[in-house]
């Protein structure tokens, strides 16, 4: 992500324009800092480089490095975890995966803004507008269901087919790849977004004639006034991509056939379910004649052992595993080093656990986890 000059280059001008005289600068999803560095190099008076991985030794070492360690406080946390001293005037960040709907990128620019953010203060990005267009991806289509194909070893592997066709994938294509005109889906505006979740329904109108395997959406980044950057086709390769979905089998279109197209993302959990229904009317417009509901809840297999264990009714029972853990966590009360767990635990579980050495290797893997 630091080597890709569109993203970097452009974040570097924003904050360059955004940051004014004694400015704080709060730095979510900070990684090694190189959006940090920018601020100080700009004239930031504090910034507060917030990471959880441990990628922000990383930021510190080069903050150091760099003449900034008074000016960068780094904080290895999630942003919903961290209290500042003060409230930022400018909040950067760039949380995004292939699209900007990502595990809990919404939601923690959301609590920023709300706790962390001085009035007036600025967000960087500013805002992404997501966009969609009907696609032919032949290469792209066969890299997930020709494995599956029956001819390829005379068996039938419809049942792995299903599943792949459900999955979303990063791609990337040229314009006269598009068979319509793109089409807007959603502008997620982070100085007033609320909701995680989006839904919108899109009808697309035949540009030309050709075989569809699905659509692709992209996303335009406004980080300021006239700055940002794209990853729409045809534009410089960054390092985001475009997220590839795929029908359930491809279709001939005409410029006289339209699109319908139903597209929404739900968070659940930690990461998105994205759900599509697409329908695909001829110039009668009357009943379709391709007609596909996708969802990438699909794109996984589960067991019914799985299904049942995630019902609302299910009653769970710890197995010795979890038991083990239990005790590990019970002992964890800061008296006693990870040294003296592991012994207690041994006396207890040893024909659960191979050795001592195992048996400490997971109670740090759960301090790591679970202690403060």
């Amino acid at each position: 992500m630091v080597a890709d000059q569109g993203r970097s280059g452009a974040y570097s001008r924003a904050l360059q324009r955004a940051i004014g005289p004694d400015a704080s600068v709060l730095d979510i999803g900070a990684g090694t800092g190189i959006l940090s560095l920018f601020a100080c190099q700009y004239g930031a008076r504090k910034v507060y480089a917030v990471e959880p991985s441990n990628a922000i030794c990383i930021a510190e070492e080069i903050a150091r490095a760099n003449g900034f360690a008074e000016r960068v406080q780094c904080i290895q946390a999630l942003s919903t975890q961290v209290s500042l001293p003060e409230r930022a005037d400018v909040i950067v960040s760039d949380l995004r995966g292939v699209l900007p709907l990502f595990q809990q990128h919404i939601p923690s620019i959301v609590d920023a803004r709300r706790r962390l953010l001085a009035p007036g203060g600025k967000l960087i990005p500013r805002q992404d507008v997501l966009w969609t267009a009907v696609v032919e991806a032949p290469q792209q289509y066969d890299r997930l269901v020709k494995t599956w194909a029956r001819e390829r070893f005379e068996l039938n592997m419809d049942a792995a087919s299903r599943i792949v066709t459900n999955v979303v994938r990063k791609a990337r294509v040229t314009p006269d790849r598009l068979i319509s005109k793109p089409y807007c889906w959603a502008t997620i505006d982070y100085r007033t977004v609320e909701s995680p979740d989006i839904s919108a329904e899109i009808t697309f109108q035949v540009a030309r004639p050709g075989t569809a395997h699905g659509f692709i959406v992209w996303f335009d980044a406004v980080l300021e006034d006239g700055i940002g950057f794209s990853n729409a086709p045809g534009q410089p390769e960054l390092i985001y991509g475009s997220a590839f979905f795929p029908w359930s089998s491809p279709v001939d279109l005409s410029p006289d056939d339209s699109v319908s197209l139903n597209l929404r993302a739900d968070l659940v959990g930690a990461d998105y379910v994205w759900s599509w229904e697409t329908r695909v009317y001829g110039n009668d417009r009357v009943l379709p004649r391709a007609n596909f509901r996708q969802s990438t809840f699909l794109g996984a297999p589960l067991s019914p052992t799985q299904l049942r264990k995630r019902s609302g009714g299910y009653q769970p029972k710890l197995k010795e595993a979890g038991e083990v853990d239990l005790q590990i966590l019970k002992l964890m009360d800061g008296t006693r080093s990870n040294e003296e767990i592991a012994q207690l635990v041994m006396a207890q579980f040893s024909s659960h656990l191979r050795s001592h050495q195992d048996a400490l290797t997971h109670i740090t893997d759960l301090a790591d986890k679970y202690s403060q």
